[in-house]
């Protein structure tokens, strides 16, 4: 099986990359996120057309999540519930009879804004969501935007981007619960080298060409699942499209699924 996780910066402005990425890569599941479209605006018919069924839920201008599936889509939830205040950030489908969760964790915009303090209720209340939904015993699959970079490899300047964020030790103290939940970071282990981004700024002149990047896109699984993944990677050709989206996809093979 064959996953990936893509934040596309509008779906609809990058829907040429989205489609040739997919039919060249053919992933068995793609999770992607910052939609910026309405639903009644979503361009269904062209993953349809190439034999994706889609779950989704998306807004104005803003946040939204999908997933694009060569297998049945079962169990469709959006939002942690229905009282859910943080706008289209969170899906969970089961695909193969695996629960898949495919989030965008709030950006958080500065550590000194309320906006971080929502980024960090946010966490929370995944963690929550964790606790009441799922066992980390069993596979589980959670994927997307974390808006995290959780070690110094992860960034291209961790001495002068400590503490901003994105990388700042709140958000690391919230990742490390959720990996202390019982997940694994897939991509790292199987990659555990520096310089491996899937994030880089469009006002960074040269970013991509320079490698001034961040790791920010994840696949994560509980460590049951984990053991059955063969390999993981970012693939940053669609980073070098013209009009890209500022991430890259990351992708992840599992045996015996």
């Amino acid at each position: 099986m064959k996953i990936a996780s893509f934040n596309v910066n509008s779906i609809r402005a990058r829907l040429p990359i989205v489609i040739d990425w997919l039919i060249k890569e053919s992933p068995d599941v793609l999770c992607v996120q910052e939609l910026k479209c309405q639903d009644q605006d979503f361009p269904q018919e062209a993953f349809q057309e190439i034999n994706y069924s889609i779950a989704f839920k998306g807004e104005k201008s803003y946040n939204g999540v999908a997933i694009f599936s060569r297998l049945p889509i079962d169990d469709i939830k959006v939002g942690f519930n229905k009282k859910e205040s943080y706008g289209p950030r969170l899906i969970t489908v089961t695909i193969n009879h695996i629960p898949i969760i495919n989030s965008y964790v709030p950006q958080g915009f500065s550590p000194d804004s309320e906006k971080f303090i929502e980024k960090l209720d946010w966490f929370k209340k995944f963690n929550e969501f964790l606790n009441k939904n799922f066992d980390p015993e069993k596979p589980l699959l959670w994927m997307g935007d974390f808006n995290v970079a959780p070690e110094s490899i992860d960034v291209y300047d961790p001495e002068k981007l400590y503490g901003h964020v994105g990388y700042h030790p709140d958000e690391h103290a919230a990742l490390k619960r959720l990996m202390e939940w019982g997940f694994v970071d897939i991509f790292r282990k199987h990659k555990p080298g520096p310089g491996q981004y899937t994030f880089w700024d469009y006002r960074i002149k040269n970013g991509v060409k320079r490698n001034l990047g961040w790791r920010i896109d994840h696949i994560w699984a509980t460590k049951t699942l984990a053991r059955k993944s063969v390999d993981s990677w970012i693939d940053r050709e669609p980073r070098l499209k013209e009009k890209p989206s500022d991430h890259t996809p990351v992708l992840a093979t599992f045996e015996g699924l």
